[in-house]
């Protein structure tokens, strides 16, 4: 079985809800996905230990260890052309507050609404957007993310921080 990018977001969803106890219906309304497929996405990150399905759980030391040491090199962000959307990364909190920004466009995932004008960054899944909106610790869980996903060595120093506190 092969872990695909909304796996990561329905496991994020679940450490941003901090609950025990969900519905698959519930979470696949939040992420603007369908149930079936928040149900292929519980079942691959069970087989790839990062959900454990008997406590119905994610399994916090793995999907750490995941996130830190494995999405740079298995959902690689395309950056592209410059657009309107949400901050996200180094731009965005909670590793905005440690990085002085530069004179530069910040990675901004593409969003029609969005109030940031930016070089588009591929967000982790297409309803990312949209999902964070919706979820403020969503949003957090997925900036992180996503600083791990592509950033410089310091920022990933942050990232790994922040998310340390995020998964207590």
């Amino acid at each position: 079985m092969i872990l695909k990018p909304q796996d990561i977001l329905v496991v994020l969803k679940l450490i941003a809800m901090n609950k025990q106890g969900f519905t698959y219906s519930d979470i696949a309304e939040s992420l603007s996905m369908s149930s079936s497929e928040v149900h292929a996405g519980i079942k691959r990150t069970t087989a790839g230990h990062l959900f454990d399905a008997n406590t119905k759980t994610p399994n916090r030391k793995a999907l750490e260890e995941f996130l830190v040491h494995g999405m740079k090199y298995c959902f690689i962000p395309d950056r592209g052309e410059i657009t309107r959307g949400i901050p996200t990364s180094y731009a965005a909190s909670p590793i905005q507050e440690h990085i002085i920004q530069q004179d530069e466009y910040p990675p901004v995932w593409p969003y029609p609404e969005g109030t940031v004008r930016g070089y588009s960054f591929t967000p982790l899944y297409r309803t990312a957007p949209e999902a964070a909106l919706k979820d403020n610790r969503l949003y957090k869980l997925l900036v992180i993310v996503d600083a791990l996903r592509d950033s410089r060595a310091r920022e990933r120093d942050i990232a790994v921080k922040e998310l340390k506190n995020m998964l207590l």
